[in-house]
């Protein structure tokens, strides 16, 4: 672990483009640590599938169906972090949070979320997560911010640079034509999970939206650390329950934690396909 209270010029790191080679190497190394302590788990934690499937709705719920209802003058598809850190094998994260994306098919659903709002022409937001150098000097971090600092996760080398095509912190070629068309707002990073030090809420309150579609990565992170500080901000909160993902780690399965709150907060949950097809309604 690095140690953020002292530092010289010699010892800080540089943040060039990090070669595909030690990334692969970092998140290696990732993966055999939590390969190994997985196997160890009573029942191991991806294996934790209490009446069949972890996932499914629950046969009886006790909370009140919600009474939301989508309106395209209002509403804004918000994806957080579709970054290649987070959706592609060749992302640092990839032997965590990779069974989760295949299992949800989030890569794809997202891309389909976004064609499907750029059809209807609404506001669509992107709350990207980057790291510039200064960052690095901070003098404490939670666990998680630690680990995404060690392993070099949403890393550019300047705030003034343009996005490198290809780093960890690049959008997924499958959805620069729709985040890259000038029209979708780009809004300023989010440093740890929530939107609160970023101008997301100040973007979509200029364009009238009070409704959110919301999806992304990572699910019991990002998302919802977004839902929870829109929730409290006044809008609707739709989550796309498969169109996010989440680290399955001896700690827990991300993606389980996520959707028990998505069911006690979110104004709705639906699916990709239910969101589509209200969206072309």
């Amino acid at each position: 672990m690095c140690d953020h209270k002292a530092h010289s010029t010699a010892t800080e790191p540089t943040f060039h483009a990090v070669d595909k080679d030690r990334r692969r190497l970092l998140a290696g190394g990732l993966a055999g640590i939590t390969a190994a302590t997985l196997g160890g788990l009573p029942n191991g934690a991806a294996a934790d599938n209490h009446a069949g499937d972890p996932y499914a709705p629950p046969e009886k719920a006790a909370l009140p169906a919600g009474d939301f209802e989508l309106d395209l003058a209002r509403a804004a598809l918000v994806v957080t972090d579709p970054q290649i850190d987070f959706l592609s094998p060749d992302g640092v994260t990839w032997e965590v949070v990779g069974e989760s994306v295949q299992e949800h098919g989030t890569v794809e659903n997202i891309r389909r979320l976004f064609a499907a709002a750029k059809q209807q022409g609404i506001t669509v937001a992107v709350s990207p997560h980057y790291y510039y150098p200064h960052d690095h000097r901070w003098q404490f971090n939670g666990p998680l911010e630690r680990l995404m600092h060690n392993i070099g996760m949403f890393d550019r080398p300047d705030p003034l640079a343009a996005l490198e095509r290809g780093s960890g912190a690049d959008f997924m070629p499958e959805y620069r034509e729709f985040i890259e068309d000038g029209k979708t707002i780009i809004t300023s990073p989010h440093k740890i999970y929530g939107p609160e030090q970023n101008d997301l809420v100040l973007q979509l309150r200029k364009q009238r939206v009070d409704q959110v579609i919301l999806a992304g990565m990572s699910a019991n992170l990002c998302v919802e650390a977004h839902m929870r500080e829109l929730l409290e901000q006044g809008f609707e909160v739709v989550v796309v329950r498969d169109a996010t993902a989440a680290a399955k780690l001896p700690e827990g399965d991300g993606y389980l934690a996520a959707l028990t709150n998505f069911r006690y907060m979110a104004n709705a949950l639906w699916s990709t396909q239910e969101t589509v097809a209200r969206l072309q309604a």
